[in-house]
């Protein structure tokens, strides 16, 4: 029986790789749990003084530079302030327990007493918040922020992976047409994941071409909005319909009646009035639909009660699915998205002389490896790295 139809076009945030491999039947909360516990790493401990924390907790520099920030991935070129309060909240915790802080486990978490003693902060501060807006904010830093202190000398500041792991010699960098951009309006529970398939876009085509937008992170969205509201609401694009707003498919969006190119040069070409901008939205499913009506809201906000536009792709399964089984066929992860949406738009004759083909090529390579990565990482810890596919009946 064919699926619904809205749920055919629906194109693909991000559903962050996974290698751990799940028997049949299993709850989401079941596997969330499962991931949990093998993803863990053995304790580290750090120091808020800086990368390699040589200073210890008594220093005066700041204790994450904006040049670090920067190295993670960010096009900012300064800490964002509600993360920099949060750090430095942080820092006077390790001074008043004369002792390192200590992280492990996914997502950079605080261990032992440190974990008892700044969650029982985090919980009275976050309590006294009466903004929703202003808690989903802090919510976002404080994420953030102990990912940035765990991940240090653990993880690579490019690729995310642990440093024994690390792929970046492997990457081959390409330069995107200059007449598009790519967003990536990522999770704060997804920065830093190793297995994030979002970082391989700005790791092939730079900050500048596919930048990073941290949900819930001021600095970040007020960049992203202003990109926007210059560039204009038929310039911006969403790959994320839903059951009420269905998009529309790469050929209608670009009917040659309403974008006009100039054939100039068929090596980097800019699109009359400014390139296009397209959103993909990187996080689990679960956490997707709030990131998607945040969008809209501010959509609506921009462009006077205007909706965002969408679209969707008609790509089928990637090879994701071989390492983590989506809910549907028509779901794959966030690099496999940029993909087909770069092959479809290569087939149109107003893009085909931008070389969109090798541009999708280039993260297909990085997506192998990093899949690669991911797995001898399994195979050297003596995890299995066979998937049971599990796709609903009703979706076949």
């Amino acid at each position: 029986m064919s699926p619904p139809l809205w749920r055919a076009a629906l194109p693909f945030p991000c559903a962050a790789i996974a290698t751990l491999p799940l028997p049949l039947p299993l709850s989401r909360s079941r596997m969330d749990s499962i991931l949990a516990a093998n993803s863990r790493s053995a304790p580290r401990m750090v120091t808020t003084s800086g990368v390699g924390g040589g200073e210890g907790p008594e220093c005066t520099r700041p204790a994450v530079s904006p040049e670090e920030w920067r190295e993670w991935g960010s096009l900012s070129m300064k800490v964002p302030s509600m993360v920099a309060e949060i750090v430095e909240d942080l820092r006077v915790l390790e001074k008043s327990m004369d002792s390192p802080l200590c992280f492990g486990g996914i997502g950079g978490k605080l261990q032992g007493e440190f974990r008892v003693m700044e969650d029982r902060k985090h919980r009275a501060k976050y309590e006294a918040l009466g903004d929703s807006e202003k808690k989903l904010q802090y919510f976002a830093a404080r994420q953030v922020a102990c990912r940035l202190l765990g991940s240090r000398n653990y993880l690579c500041q490019k690729c995310w992976l642990a440093m024994e792991d690390c792929m970046c010699s492997k990457i081959t960098p390409c330069p995107l047409w200059q007449g598009m951009r790519f967003w990536l309006y990522m999770h704060p529970k997804d920065f830093l994941r190793q297995n994030n398939t979002g970082k391989l876009l700005w790791q092939v085509f730079g900050v500048n071409s596919a930048t990073l937008c941290l949900f819930g992170v001021a600095e970040d969205e007020d960049v992203m909005w202003e990109a926007f509201r210059l560039a204009g609401r038929r310039r911006v694009w969403c790959l994320y319909p839903s059951k009420d707003s269905v998009g529309t498919s790469v050929q209608e969006t670009f009917d040659p009646k309403q974008y006009i190119f100039q054939q100039k040069d068929t090596s980097m070409q800019d699109v009359e009035d400014g390139p296009l901008n397209f959103i993909l939205i990187d996080g689990t499913w679960s956490n997707s639909a709030a990131m998607f009506r945040r969008l809209k809201e501010q959509a609506k906000s921009v462009w006077e009660g205007d909706d965002l536009l969408s679209i969707s792709l008609s790509t089928g399964a990637s090879a994701m699915h071989k390492l983590r089984p989506q809910p549907s066929w028509d779901r794959t992860c966030t690099a496999a998205a940029a993909v087909g949406l770069l092959s479809e738009m290569h087939h149109l004759p107003e893009f085909s002389s931008y070389n969109l083909d090798k541009n999708a090529e280039a993260v297909e390579d990085s997506l192998r490896v990093l899949l690669e990565a991911l797995t001898n990482r399994r195979l050297r810890m003596g995890r299995s790295i066979t998937r049971k596919a599990r796709h609903r009946r009703d979706i076949c």
